[in-house]
């Protein structure tokens, strides 16, 4: 792989780690376990690894951000995740830099297309 799509993959990657927190946070305003908030966010057009998944739901979690539980379903036991208060504060917050940041890039955009 040539120097150029390492330097791609890397910027790549660093621009969806934020917008991947933001979808699973969005996403949970709405009650899901793993497998089924990884369906959501695939169809939404953002795949992601399940190795970058679990880890995230953890840390969001370990922040205050969202709140879990156990439960049976299926005969199986699945953790289910979903916004907490802080989490939804936190969202709102969040939507609002994000709209702003998307503002201000489509301007520059527009001034150099």
């Amino acid at each position: 792989m040539p120097i150029e799509d390492d330097l791609y993959e890397s910027l790549r990657m660093e621009l969806r780690r934020g917008s991947l927190v933001l979808a699973v946070l969005a996403r949970l305003r709405q009650e899901r376990y793993g497998y089924t908030l990884r369906q959501a966010l695939a169809d939404d057009g953002l795949e992601m690894e399940e190795s970058t998944l679990y880890p995230l739901l953890r840390r969001l979690e370990t922040q205050g951000l969202l709140v879990s539980e156990w439960r049976e379903e299926d005969r199986r036991r699945k953790r289910f995740y979903r916004l907490s208060p802080q989490g939804e504060t936190m969202l709102a917050r969040l939507l609002d830099e994000w709209r702003s940041i998307s503002a201000s890039l489509a301007g520059i955009f527009d001034k150099t297309t």
